[in-house]
């Protein structure tokens, strides 16, 4: 403000101070406005909320269902720390246990501990080329030639199930064993033949088949023959495992219900009473690894999605494999696993500032589809929350210092 010789101030500086005045009011306001919003960062930053989970004492509200057949409806889940109890009590859990009845209901029978039930006797079928040798009898034997192969020179099974043999004729032979088939001939020829001696059997099998897909390095047909085939064998004769099979998730689907087999579990825990015996008409597929991931997301160095090697891992090796947590935005304290495979989902929090903390990663297993979320720190989440506003504030007070040409400078 302009004073003159005696001290008085001018009139023409009036309205100067009422415009400096009323800058100084608008900041206060700004600042103000600014302080309130930083306050209620937590409603206002984008993002995940998942640092609301903290506190082990925490609940969160999600799909449960009370019952087998019941709807999901939404339900209070505890945060559970991970621990030593917890993870002995997981072990325990975890232990083998009796052979359970999934080979009895694939074969319709009932199960008895581990034992495989006897295989049946190969039944013939339409398309089946039968050898039937009558000794003393070439003519019988071999009528087409003796230079030709057992499958070229053997008698076909008609779509109709029958066999034409000479002196005996017409004979339905679908259904049964080459030992039924032998005593039919051997009763037929008797008549016309002194001291039957003869022998039926299968040189090619053509009638029952089974079909083997998925990630196997041969898939396509596979013939059933008079030596019975199981689940690990039709998968070895069709090349074995492909590189990206998974050796738990094998389907098998017979009459139109499929049954899950683990080979793993074969291979690992000598569950042999899977390994149930294939019949015609059996679909094999083996599936990829896919549904075995698990991800790992928040303050890591490269979050992602992680495939799991025959559905093994670790919480510790999951976060190695993402390159650790990043130690400049992450908060160690605030780890959890989120796990929804079962009808009640479960919640686990690891406190990564304890000393054990990573003993006790190494001993959690992690499921397949399992969430491993790291939470970020204090301070990056204010700076996260600041570097949103600033431009923003930024903005407004430009604006706030904007001159306006047709009032003469001056902000109306």
């Amino acid at each position: 403000m302009s004073q003159d010789l005696h001290g008085a101030v001018s009139a023409p500086a009036a309205p100067a101070c009422r415009a400096a005045g009323r800058k100084a009011f608008f900041r206060r306001s700004l600042l103000a406005g600014l302080c309130a919003a930083l306050g209620a960062c937590a409603s206002i930053v984008p993002g995940d909320r998942a640092y609301s989970l903290r506190g082990e004492q925490s609940e969160v509200k999600l799909p449960v269902k009370a019952g087998d057949a019941a709807e999901p409806v939404p339900a209070n889940v505890a945060i559970k720390p991970i621990t030593a109890e917890l993870i002995i009590e997981q072990l325990k859990a975890a232990a083998p246990q009796k052979p359970t009845a999934t080979s009895a209901n694939m074969n319709g029978r009932a199960a008895k501990g581990s034992v495989m039930p006897a295989a049946p006797d190969y039944k013939v079928g339409p398309g089946d080329v039968l050898t039937i040798i009558v000794w003393d009898h070439p003519e019988l034997t071999t009528p087409a030639g003796q230079y030709r192969s057992a499958d070229q020179a053997g008698t076909v099974v008609n779509e109709d199930g029958t066999i034409y043999y000479p002196y005996v004729g017409t004979l339905q032979v679908t259904g049964k064993t080459t030992r039924q088939i032998r005593d039919m001939l051997a009763r037929s020829l008797s008549k016309y033949i002194e001291k039957v001696q003869l022998d039926v059997r299968v040189a090619a099998f053509r009638s029952q088949r089974i079909y083997v897909v998925g990630e196997v390095a041969k898939p396509g047909l596979l013939p059933i023959t008079d030596v019975p085939m199981t689940v690990l064998e039709a998968v070895n004769q069709a090349g074995g495992f492909g590189p990206e099979a998974d050796h738990s998730r094998v389907l098998l689907t017979r009459k139109g219900t499929t049954y899950r087999v683990d080979i793993q579990s074969m291979y690992e825990a000598g569950a042999t009473e899977q390994n149930a015996l294939l019949e015609s008409g059996d679909i094999l597929n083996v599936q990829d690894r896919s549904f075995n991931k698990i991800f790992v997301l928040g303050e890591v160095q490269k979050p992602g999605s992680l495939v799991m090697t025959k559905k093994r891992s670790t919480l510790a090796e999951a976060l190695a494999d993402t390159g650790y947590i990043a130690q400049d935005r992450s908060n160690p304290k605030w780890i959890y696993v989120m796990r929804g495979d079962s009808d009640v989902p479960e919640l686990f929090h690891l406190d990564g500032s304890s000393p054990d903390a990573m003993l006790l990663a190494d001993r959690f297993p992690l499921k397949p589809r399992d969430i491993v979320y790291v939470d970020a720190a204090d301070v990056v989440r204010w700076n996260r929350v600041i570097s949103n506003i600033l431009p923003t504030a930024q903005t407004l007070y430009n604006t706030s210092l904007t001159r306006y040409p047709l009032f003469g400078g001056r902000q109306p």
